[in-house]
């Protein structure tokens, strides 16, 4: 049965405000563990939420060795896509990571036109145009020639995140799972911490989580718990019971999100360049994402 409109309303902005959060939670807790262990503690507690949902809820464990090829295939691109987008975050603010990540959808419609053929109407052009004058505009302060690979590292490093989601999003997009979409993020996830933990596992991670703060942990929960567990079936729900076309429109606000909440936990400065930069770049993937 499906769940009443306002309710599922508002589960989607619930989750959006979570991702949102999210780079604020991870920018926390990265002034005391490194990248690799924040995304394997992040994985280890979304696994345990989402396998205690699938038995509550008696789902099948059944594995196709077919389907867990292109999982793997998925769980190698998604281990890319975080590690660098959250070693990003160590040398940019979480307001900037917001804005960029949002860009996200201009880079699959680029990947689209140029993998798969997919068109590209005119006002979805302009719409790439005007997301990458606020993206350079961010990235250089005000000034689109002030880019420098050393200098902006962090937001190019995220930056490339939002690439590498894009081509997640694209091998996603082609292929076909027979598991359902709460089995098939176990999945991921569980895959993803097999690929991680080889390159986590030494005495010197362990000493880091050991001596983790209150504050450290409680950021490292809320990821895994409710960014990557709650969040996720959440968005799946929604999925189900919605145009996904209505349910992604909800992703424009997350990027507003994450500037509110890192000037309130982190001390952010929004500055007036910043909301230009924001405003453009939104602009643009909604250009990008109509027809």
């Amino acid at each position: 049965m499906k769940s009443p409109k306002a309710l599922l309303y508002l589960k989607i902005l619930l989750a959006v405000i979570f991702w949102g959060t999210s780079f604020v939670a991870t920018k926390t807790v990265l002034y005391e563990i490194k990248p690799l262990t924040v995304i394997i503690l992040r994985l280890i507690f979304a696994i345990i939420l989402l396998t205690t949902i699938a038995v509550y809820t008696r789902r099948s464990f059944s594995i196709n060795l077919k389907n867990h090829g292109w999982v793997f295939i998925l769980a190698l691109i998604a281990v890319f896509h975080l590690w660098i987008q959250v070693t990003g975050l160590q040398y940019t603010t979480a307001s900037n990571t917001g804005w960029i990540i949002g860009t996200a959808p201009i880079f699959m419609a680029i990947l689209g036109f140029m993998i798969y053929k997919e068109k590209i109407n005119l006002l979805q052009f302009g719409g790439i145009l005007i997301a990458i004058l606020g993206l350079l505009l961010l990235i250089g302060k005000g000034d689109i020639l002030n880019i420098g690979l050393i200098k902006n590292q962090g937001d190019l490093l995220v930056l490339g995140s939002a690439f590498t989601w894009g081509v997640y999003s694209m091998v996603n997009k082609k292929i076909s799972l027979s598991y359902s979409p709460l089995m098939t993020i176990l999945y991921l996830f569980l895959m993803m911490a097999i690929i991680i933990i080889p390159f986590t596992l030494n005495t010197e991670t362990i000493q880091s989580v050991i001596n983790l703060s209150s504050t450290g942990w409680i950021a490292v929960i809320f990821l895994g718990l409710f960014c990557s567990g709650v969040a996720y079936v959440i968005w799946a729900q929604a999925l189900r019971d919605m145009e996904s076309a209505k349910v992604g429109a909800f992703l424009y606000l997350e990027p507003l999100v994450t500037v509110i909440a890192s000037w309130f936990f982190l001390n952010e400065v929004i500055t007036f360049m910043m909301i230009i930069s924001g405003i453009l770049i939104t602009v643009g993937v909604i250009f990008v994402n109509r027809e």
